[in-house]
C-alpha cells in the first residue's frame, strides 16, 4: 500500500463514469487530507444530492401538468409519465446524474474506510470514521440496488442482476456486476460492522447517527421481507429517536409561516440528504401529487392543509384536482430521500401487520397519525380484521408520510412483487385539456420499467456490463 501521503491531494469532487474504470478525477475543490480528523471531516458532506429524474413519473403519487406534454417532443419524463414500453430507454440516456453522482460518493466512503489507517491520529476516531463512511456506504448501495438493480426476490436473488460493489479506494479497479442477494449481504456487512462505534449524537447532522443506522438496517431487513429483524432493528432505531414532530400542535401555533423550521432542525429527520439542494421543494411545479394520493389525505390532515397549493394555475392544471408543495424549504424542511423517525415506526407497524400483530400495527398507526390529523376524531381508525386491511391502510400512510423521492417508486418495485399488494399503475391523461384523447396509460406489476437501465457512458465503458432489463443495446 502506498503512504498516505501519495495521496495528500484528495478531490472532493469526483465523477465516476463507470464500473469500468473506478473513478475520474475532477480537479474541483482540492483539499488536502492528511490527519485522522481530516478524514473525519471528510464524512461530513453538507451537499449530497440524489436526482429522481430517471424514476420520477414512474408512480401513482407523482403528476405532470398537461402543457409538459402535449404537444412537447417525448423526453425521458413523457416516456415515463405515459408508460411507454415501445422507446429503448437507454438510447435515451446518454449518463444518470444519480448513478455517476452516488459511485462518487461511494468513492469518497472507500477513501476514508482505505487509507484513515495510515492517518496521523487517534485511534477511537479512526474507527468512528470507517464506521460512519461504511454506512453511508450501505446507504448509497441501497439506493443504487434499488433503483438499478432488480427487485428483491427470495427465490431468485442469488441470480437476479444487481450493480458493480466497489469495496476499497482502488484506481485501477474493474469490478464485475454483482447479483442481488451480494449486494444486500454487502450492505448487511457494512451496517453490522459499523453499529458498536456509532455514536447516538455524532458532532452534527451529516454525521450518521445509530438512530439512523438501525432505521437503514431495518430497511434493509423490510426490503428482504425478513420481518422479525426488521422489527428488532426498527426498535433499536426508534429507542434512540422516536420523535414526531406534532402538525397538530404546529398548525394551531400558525404553521410555516409563523414558526419556520429549517434543514438541520427537523427533530425526527435522521439523516440530512436531498435531491437537488436545501431549496429542492421550492420548485413547486417539479413537486405536483397525482389525483389519486390528493385523494388519500382527509379533510383535516396537517400535512396536506399546511404544506400544498391547489389553486396557481402557473404550477397546476386548475380542475385535474392535483395539488403541489407550495411551501418554501426556508419555512420548513421535509427529508425527501433521507429517513426520518416516522419510517421506522410505519416499517414496525408494517412488520407487526404482516406478523398478524394488527392491535400493535394500529396503536402505531394511530400514534402518528394523531400528530398529523387536526381532528382527534378522525385521527383514530379503528381496528380493522384482516392483515390485507391492515396492510392497505399502512401502505397509505406511506404514501402520506414519506412524499416525494425514493420511497414510492421503491414500495411499488417491492410490493409488486407479492401478489396480495401488486399494483396496476394507472395515468388517466389529460384531464383538463379538451384537443387531445384522454387515454388510460396503464404500468402492470412485472414491467421491466421499474428497472432503470444502466445508461450509455457506463455501459460503453465497461463493456462487461449487462442489462438488468430486456432492452437491447443501441449500438
Amino acid at each position: 500500500m502506498k503512504s498516505i501521503h501519495h495521496f495528500a491531494y484528495i478531490f472532493l469532487i469526483a465523477a465516476l463514469m463507470s464500473c469500468n474504470k473506478y473513478l475520474d478525477l475532477v480537479p474541483k475543490g482540492q483539499q488536502v487530507v492528511e490527519t485522522t480528523d481530516d478524514f473525519y471531516k471528510m464524512v461530513s458532506y453538507p451537499n449530497r444530492a440524489y436526482p429522481i429524474n430517471n424514476f420520477q413519473y414512474l408512480v401513482d403519487d407523482q403528476w405532470i401538468k398537461e402543457s409538459y406534454v402535449i404537444g412537447v417532443l417525448k423526453n425521458i419524463d413523457i416516456i415515463n409519465f405515459t408508460f411507454d414500453t415501445t422507446e429503448n430507454r437507454v438510447s435515451r440516456l446518454s449518463a444518470s446524474t444519480l448513478y455517476n453522482r452516488t459511485y462518487e460518493y461511494i468513492n469518497r466512503w472507500n477513501m476514508i474506510i482505505t487509507l484513515v489507517d495510515q492517518s496521523k491520529g487517534d485511534e477511537q476516531i479512526k474507527q468512528l470514521a470507517k464506521a460512519e463512511a461504511r454506512v453511508l456506504r450501505a446507504f448509497d448501495y441501497f439506493v443504487l440496488l434499488n433503483t438499478f438493480g432488480r427487485p428483491y426476490v427470495p427465490e431468485t436473488a442469488a441470480t437476479d442482476g444487481g450493480i458493480c460493489i466497489m469495496d476499497k479506494y482502488d484506481l485501477e479497479a474493474t469490478p464485475k456486476k454483482s447479483s442481488v442477494a451480494e449486494v444486500y449481504a454487502f450492505i448487511e456487512k457494512d451496517l453490522d460492522e459499523s453499529m458498536q462505534y456509532l455514536q447516538a449524537k455524532p458532532i452534527d447532522v451529516y454525521h450518521p447517527s445509530l438512530a439512523f443506522a438501525w432505521a437503514l438496517k431495518a430497511k434493509v431487513h423490510l426490503f428482504k421481507r425478513e420481518f422479525d429483524k426488521c422489527i428488532n432493528a426498527a426498535q433499536q432505531s426508534l429507542a434512540y429517536n422516536d420523535q414526531i414532530f406534532d402538525l397538530v400542535t404546529y398548525a394551531a401555533n400558525g404553521g410555516p409561516s409563523r414558526l419556520p423550521v429549517t434543514a438541520g432542525n427537523n427533530p425526527e429527520v435522521l439523516s440530512y440528504v436531498y435531491m437537488t439542494g436545501r431549496n429542492e421543494l421550492s420548485i413547486g411545479y417539479t413537486f405536483c401529487i397525482s389525483p389519486e394520493l390528493r385523494q388519500l389525505f382527509s379533510p383535516h390532515d396537517a400535512r396536506f392543509n399546511l404544506f400544498f397549493n391547489t389553486t396557481n394555475a402557473s404550477f397546476l392544471d386548475i380542475g385535474a384536482g392535483t395539488a403541489y408543495w407550495g411551501t418554501k424549504y426556508t419555512s420548513f424542511f421535509t427529508v425527501t430521500v433521507g429517513m426520518k423517525s416516522t419510517e421506522s415506526l410505519l416499517m414496525l407497524a408494517e412488520c407487526y401487520a404482516r406478523k398478524n400483530n394488527i392491535g400493535g400495527a394500529m396503536d402505531l398507526i394511530n400514534k402518528l397519525r394523531a400528530k398529523r390529523i387536526t381532528d382527534a376524531t378522525e385521527a383514530k381508525l379503528p381496528t380493522p380484521a384482516t392483515v390485507k386491511e391492515t396492510m392497505d391502510i399502512i401502505i397509505s400512510e406511506r404514501r402520506k408520510e414519506l412524499l416525494f423521492g425514493f420511497n414510492r417508486f421503491w414500495d411499488l418495485r417491492r410490493l409488486n412483487t407479492e401478489p396480495d399488494y401488486a399494483k396496476t399503475v394507472v395515468h388517466k391523461f389529460p384531464l383538463v385539456n379538451t384537443s387531445v384523447p384522454q387515454v388510460e396509460y396503464k404500468l402492470p406489476p412485472n414491467s421491466n420499467l421499474y428497472i432503470i437501465p444502466f445508461a450509455q457512458d457506463v455501459l460503453k465503458k465497461n463493456p462487461s456490463l449487462t442489462l438488468n432489463t430486456n432492452e437491447p443495446l443501441p449500438w
